[in-house]
């Protein structure tokens, strides 16, 4: 392995490290960090806590491909609830999602969180600009913010919700059925105890695991996580803490 994996500068033996791997992409529903602890008899939950956020951040390749075909997207919220979309947000976590529509076993999804300050044009184009192949078919609700997204080789179809008489689940079915599991997997394997400024690897790893959840063949997984090992940055113990206090 060399110096810039996520291996990098430990003293714990090779092995336990794939291990742990082994483990993680066996767990269709993931893992909490007491979970590995217990199975790998790990000395500490801080050290269980801290593999389990390098592998995190090993989930995402760089250069991921962008979505194609017709692509839903939409703005769901982490934590309390926000009455109105407008105006600013304090200390608020916001989650995009978009996945491709067509048969359950050919969706895909892709995942993007953070602290955002508004759900302005600027900000919403920005987000369908990183995940959306140009060419692909958008689709959104009426809000504002997305109506630029046309002025960029998409083709958005635009629904009105409130005029449509359907729910939004009804008229944007993919995008909320995914918003919905996100939900039901942070309250469900992590109790809901994630930190604001981790929510980004956590949805990573959802997005990992959502996309391969037909897989059958968990050799592949392995390798590919620690694929994404050897190209993740070193994470030492300080800057994964320093990251939970921002």
């Amino acid at each position: 392995m060399t110096a810039g994996t996520i291996f990098a500068g430990t003293r714990t033996p090779l092995v336990s490290w794939f291990a742990a791997v082994w483990y993680v992409v066996n767990q269709k529903q993931g893992v909490s960090a007491l979970g590995l602890q217990r199975v790998l008899g790990l000395g500490s939950y801080q050290t269980a806590w801290a593999w389990l956020h390098k592998l995190r951040r090993a989930m995402v390749l760089p250069g991921r491909e962008l979505l194609t075909d017709a692509v839903e997207v939409d703005e769901s919220y982490v934590g309390a609830r926000r009455a109105r979309r407008s105006g600013p947000w304090r200390h608020r976590q916001a989650h995009r999602r978009d996945r491709r529509r067509g048969s359950r076993r050919g969706v895909r999804a892709r995942a993007h969180a953070g602290r955002i300050p508004d759900v302005t044009k600027a900000t919403l184009t920005e987000f369908v600009l990183d995940h959306v192949a140009r060419g692909a078919e958008v689709h959104t609700d009426g809000w504002q913010g997305y109506f630029d997204v046309g002025r960029h080789r998409f083709k958005h179809a635009v629904t009105n919700v409130s005029a449509s008489g359907d729910p939004a689940h009804v008229v944007l079915p993919q995008v909320h059925r995914l918003a919905s599991l996100v939900q039901r997997w942070i309250l469900g394997t992590h109790q809901g105890a994630i930190s604001h400024a981790q929510l980004d690897y956590y949805l990573d790893e959802f997005t990992f695991r959502f996309n391969r959840r037909h897989s059958r063949h968990r050799g592949l997984l392995f390798y590919r996580l620690l694929e994404g090992a050897l190209a993740a940055d070193p994470h030492p113990y300080k800057t994964l803490t320093s990251e939970s206090a921002g």
